[in-house]
């Protein structure tokens, strides 16, 4: 039996920032896979997650841990398939280091990624987002540094991990004002930014406590935000917008639909795809393309381009009467005796 700890240490803090040069946020990522997969198996096992063995993480723990993450925990194919890359990239690492568990690898391997359905993706109108926007209050410090998080998750289209991960110096309100981004795969880029956006940025800015962090958005104890604090934080706002405005009841609005929306709105302001994949730092433009095909207006330009097929004038025809005799022939009569 193999300890699982120093190995999956290993792979977390030398092999994916050293070799593979993974960003952060993809170490973290992974590294929150595996809390979720550890946390399962030794609950499972009855044992403390320090002491799990390699070997008992196997192909049959793993379909198990992914079943109860789509209906227990309520995650859908893509979180599901995100988790199992993260295991599958663990055995991969582990083949070249640990021979006895070539077979175990080879079978979780085996394990085939789950189809996901390519829905339309969800996004604020302009009236949900002003609600939302509008909705902490301005006589905390708490409220301007989620206003100004707000307003920078839409202007910027960061994804969370952006967001939480952004520092100080990656700031420069002097005009032009703009926002330096390390996004996915270590893409770069520099974003301008709205007067409106400066101006909540610099409201935060102003009651912010000088302490040790770098980031720029802290929590109360002065430490960085967390994915799962931005989470809480746009629920809890989200909560009041829906009273100004009822329909984003109706809508599930996670952190990465401020994201669909930056896009949205940007697509239909500049009707040019590129641009919209610039903004948000995709590598490629088949990424861009589901705000495309939920964007109505483009669907309308289209329509009223086209030429409307001609349909020539019917003429009235009356059925002749013994087909529709025969046609009602082999219809059964009910007779009722008297």
């Amino acid at each position: 039996m193999t300890a699982l700890a120093p190995h999956l240490s290993d792979f977390l803090r030398e092999y994916l920032p050293r070799d593979r040069r993974a960003s952060p946020h993809t170490s973290e990522t992974y590294a929150h896979a595996f809390r979720l997969l550890v946390c399962f198996a030794a609950d499972r096992l009855k044992a403390q997650p320090s002491t799990l063995q390699v070997e008992q993480l196997d192909a049959p723990m793993v379909l198990a841990f992914l079943h109860h993450l789509e209906t227990e925990r309520g995650n859908g194919p893509k979180t599901r398939n995100a988790r199992l890359a993260a295991i599958k990239a663990f055995f991969r690492y582990l083949e070249y280091r640990l021979v006895s568990s070539l077979d175990q690898s080879r079978s979780i391997h085996a394990i085939p990624m789950k189809k996901a359905d390519d829905k339309l993706i969800d996004y604020l109108t302009r009236s949900e987002l002003q609600a939302l926007l509008d909705a902490p209050p301005l006589d905390t410090p708490c409220g301007l540094r989620d206003r100004a998080m707000l307003h920078l998750a839409f202007a910027a289209g960061l994804r969370v991990s952006e967001l939480v991960g952004l520092q100080l110096k990656d700031l420069e309100l002097r005009p032009p004002a703009t926002v330096h981004v390390q996004g996915k795969g270590r893409r770069e880029r520099i974003l301008p930014l709205w007067k409106e956006t400066v101006t909540a940025l610099r409201a935060w800015l102003a009651v912010r406590t000088p302490q040790s962090a770098s980031e720029l958005f802290l929590n109360a104890r002065g430490q960085s935000i967390t994915r799962a604090g931005f989470e809480y934080i746009l629920a809890k706002h989200v909560t009041s917008a829906v009273a100004h405005q009822a329909s984003m009841s109706k809508k599930r609005i996670s952190p990465h639909v401020l994201r669909h929306t930056c896009a949205m709105h940007t697509l239909q302001a500049t009707h040019d795809v590129r641009k919209v994949s610039l903004w948000l730092g995709h590598a490629t433009l088949q990424s861009t393309e589901i705000y495309l095909r939920a964007d109505p207006t483009e669907k309308l330009e289209a329509l009223s381009a086209m030429i409307p097929p001609g349909i020539k004038r019917g003429r009235f025809r009356a059925p002749d009467r013994l087909l529709a005799m025969l046609a009602t022939a082999a219809t059964p009569r009910t007779h009722y005796a008297e």
